[in-house]
């Protein structure tokens, strides 16, 4: 089994910064790709950032130029820069982690983080 454990929310002003951590332990073989999803009051999930084990990264339009991810490969932790923080970044932040369990070959698994809060308001 895979666990992700994520830390760094918060409540921030507008035009401040925080950063998230997830770290991923257990039976992990290797790490495809692992990111950061995020659902606001009666919005749908959608994907803020995510990090390939090549290091490809991708952005939601709107935190562009604001939000960077990167990994820490030998500590199978990911972390997500956030500045100049809006209040429509208001969220529950989601880790996920696309991950080879066990061993070379097994299939890929899809897991999550339980979530954290980031709250941006004056």
């Amino acid at each position: 089994q895979v666990s992700l454990v994520e830390s760094g929310g918060g409540l921030v002003q507008p035009g401040g910064s925080l950063r998230l951590s997830c770290a991923a332990s257990g039976s992990i073989f290797s790490i495809n790709r692992m990111g950061w999803y995020r659902q606001a009051p009666g919005k749908q999930r959608e994907l803020v950032a995510v990090i390939s084990s090549a290091d490809r990264t991708t952005y939601t339009d709107s935190v562009k130029g604001r939000f960077t991810i990167s990994i820490l490969n030998a500590k199978n932790t990911v972390y997500l820069q956030m500045n100049s923080l809006k209040p429509e970044d208001t969220a529950v932040y989601y880790c996920n982690a696309v991950v080879v369990p066990y061993y070379r070959g097994h299939p890929e698994n899809d897991y999550w983080g339980q979530g954290t809060q980031v709250t941006v308001s004056s």
